[in-house]
């Protein structure tokens, strides 16, 4: 991959005025999805031909996963973290003659800094809906569970692309505050040779996860890289189906004022495409720099929750 530094873009500032006319823009290209105002999103645009095409990107027989380990201890980005304890074996099972189980029990904040999660439909709130014009009143109205997890409960399939943004400026990692930009996102294609296309499940890469376990984990929630607003044009023509990073997708500082999570708003309300939170991209990226190739299928299983707004999930890039 051909590496092109230069000086990373900063937190340039987006109004509150231009931030609602791309909301708008966004919104308008979202529908005539179909007979339902495009309530699946853009998941509309991962077709079953989409599907039996990726399949032709395994080559190697490789799979790598893209989660990173569940959190069980508190840290500066994770003051809420996972729990999980053994309730089983049973006090004298263990040793015991004939059948017993182990087990164990887990409770997790689904939408945490940490853990790699997806974002349902239902997730973003903004002035009172949701995706698709769902008032968002209601937790428990049919339409708002319609856009839940359990949309994607036959699992998310189809062509992944990795863009390897810090690798395009020849850094490892985005510092926080800093931003993705369309450009970077056009540019990246061409230095590695590839195209993002309808469906696809776009995964950018900014190195929040290298520069944690080099660094140590830091306060996400105040600084961190991610996309700027102005790049989510690229995603809608491109008709991209899912969105994942090893971020959090929005930077923080946010480049809006009043508005902390522009991408997602952009992304999962306007648009319709489920968002993945802090994946783990470096071994699928040094395998892709190793083979020159940064397309492959890529699977996804949500856990079965209905009505949930997200789920853990564990991606895989089968290469």
């Amino acid at each position: 991959m051909t590496r092109h530094a230069g000086a990373a873009p900063g937190a340039r500032p987006m109004s509150g005025d231009d931030f609602r006319a791309l909301y708008g823009r966004l919104r308008r290209a979202r529908t005539g999805g179909g007979a339902d105002g495009g309530r699946r999103g853009a998941l509309r645009h991962l077709t079953p031909a989409r599907v039996a095409a990726a399949a032709a990107e395994v080559r190697l027989g490789r799979t790598v996963s893209l989660a990173a380990p569940i959190e069980t201890r508190p840290g500066p980005d994770n003051q809420d973290p996972a729990q999980h304890r053994m309730t089983g074996p049973a006090p004298g099972e263990a040793g015991a003659e004939g059948l017993h189980f182990a087990r164990d029990r887990f409770a997790m904040n689904v939408h945490g800094d940490a853990d790699s999660h997806l974002d349902a439909l239902n997730h973003v709130l903004y002035d009172g809906e949701l995706h698709g014009g769902v008032p968002a009143g209601d937790a428990t109205a049919a339409e708002v569970r319609s856009l839940s997890v359990d949309l994607v409960r036959e699992g998310i399939v189809g062509r992944g692309v990795l863009l390897d943004v810090p690798g395009l400026r020849g850094v490892p990692w985005l510092e926080p505050g800093e931003h993705v930009t369309a450009e970077d996102l056009a540019a990246a294609e061409t230095a590695q040779g590839v195209r993002v296309g309808p469906g696809d499940v776009l995964l950018v890469r900014v190195g929040h996860r290298r520069r944690r376990r080099e660094f140590g984990a830091w306060d996400a929630a105040r600084g961190r890289a991610g996309l700027h607003p102005e790049a989510m044009p690229f995603l809608a023509e491109r008709e991209v189906a899912v969105l994942g990073g090893d971020g959090n997708n929005d930077t923080a500082p946010s480049a809006v004022a009043d508005i902390a999570f522009p991408v997602h708003v952009l992304a999962v309300q306007a648009m319709g495409v489920h968002l993945m939170d802090y994946l783990q991209f470096e071994e699928l990226a040094a395998v892709c720099a190793q083979t020159g190739r940064w397309s492959f299928l890529c699977a996804v299983a949500p856990l079965r929750l209905p009505g949930a707004t997200g789920s853990p999930v564990n991606p895989l890039a089968v290469l």
